[in-house]
């Protein structure tokens, strides 16, 4: 069978997560308090997810998602579906600048495998068929780095982190061979661990690692889930510092890790957070291999419906030129609009604007 190699990251991507509909949030309620069954609430989450497949063609996107529209967190809903994970209302949410969030984290409970009737498989056959010819049906799901955040490895169970490593890379090349099985062709990894390995102090570790062994243990942990992958598959990284009803968890250059990670991460692109000044400069995209992996600038903000001024986001691709070349570089924003399912502070039409105008701006940069 002749294999399609499709040229994902785009000129203009976004990360995945839309805000939800209102419709969405009352049938969430709704089901919550016994009115609506659960395939009500999927039929619901349907259509709304065939809505905004249709918004993102329509605003000139060439890869689009499903919103996360069936999520809760961004990161959770997977999570606790695979063997061995649960989730759980911990005494605490996680400190966000000006805000604690929502409590809800994951835990391990047993030995960690992939679920072969995984939700989200499911939920990606129907979305790609939703899609058709029409784009690209991108999948996203957090790293698999996430599972080394502080509280979630049980030491009862694994006592030897490199036993919980050997099971976490397994687990998910497992889960990426059932994605691409389904027809997933662009997946791309939320890693909020690793960015936090910038951090002036690491937030979310429980380890008695140095910072430069859990920088080199993350690059064995995607490097080993990459290993092998089908040569069609693109994937690509997403570095983030927290997304939260339009707030941050943390601040910090990509310089502590760019050595290690950009230089041998391998993946086919990076979605990097360059939105505001806590992201620090370029200088870390030198250690991007020329000719390697896509560079997503996330010039763009995610957190606020102000359009950005487009001589200023011009001018930042420039300067982003002298570590990597032009045809090396794509913009987007520089997360999702709703990492959860509360969202970020701006209207679902500011969103759409801020999308094509995207979109315009990278035709006019690449043609």
């Amino acid at each position: 069978m002749t294999k399609t190699l499709i040229k994902a990251p785009f000129r203009a991507d976004h990360v995945g997560s839309l805000l939800r509909p209102e419709r969405i949030h009352k049938a969430r309620k709704d089901f919550q308090e016994g009115n609506i069954t659960k395939q009500e609430l999927h039929a619901i989450e349907t259509e709304e997810i065939k809505k905004i497949v249709d918004k993102q063609i329509e605003v000139g996107l060439q890869a689009v998602t499903d919103g996360e529209f069936r999520r809760r967190f961004w990161h959770t809903d997977f999570l606790e579906h695979l063997n061995g994970v649960e989730g759980y209302v911990p005494n605490h949410g996680f400190a966000f600048k000006g805000e604690e969030t929502e409590r809800y984290d994951v835990r391990v409970v047993g030995k960690i495998s992939f679920n072969p009737d995984h939700p989200h498989i499911k939920d990606f056959l129907e979305f790609k068929e939703i899609v058709g010819d029409r784009a690209v049906a991108k999948q996203t799901i957090p790293s698999p780095n996430q599972l080394f955040n502080a509280g979630i490895r049980n030491l009862e169970i694994y006592p030897d982190i490199e036993e919980y490593t050997k099971d976490i890379i397994q687990t998910y090349r497992d889960a990426i061979k059932a994605f691409y099985d389904a027809g997933c062709r662009y997946l791309q990894l939320d890693d909020v661990y690793i960015a936090g390995l910038n951090a002036p102090e690491i937030p979310f570790n429980d380890s008695a690692y140095s910072r430069e062994e859990l920088i080199d243990l993350a690059l064995r942990v995607v490097n080993g889930v990459l290993e092998d992958k089908p040569e069609d598959l693109i994937v690509t990284t997403h570095l983030c510092r927290g997304n939260y009803r339009s707030k941050w968890a943390f601040e910090g250059s990509y310089a502590k890790i760019a050595p290690t990670l950009f230089a041998k991460e391998k993946v086919n692109g990076f979605f990097l957070e360059y939105d505001d000044d806590r992201s620090g400069d370029f200088g870390p995209l030198e250690y991007i291999p020329n000719g390697g992996p896509q560079v997503v600038l996330g010039v763009f903000t995610s957190k606020h419906g102000e359009l950005e001024d487009k001589e200023n986001i011009k001018a930042r691709i420039e300067e982003a030129t002298k570590y990597v070349t032009l045809e090396q570089l794509c913009i987007s924003p520089q997360c999702g609009f709703a990492s959860t399912h509360h969202g970020n502070i701006l209207t679902e039409d500011e969103q759409w604007a801020k999308l094509k105008y995207i979109v315009d701006i990278s035709k006019e940069i690449w043609g």
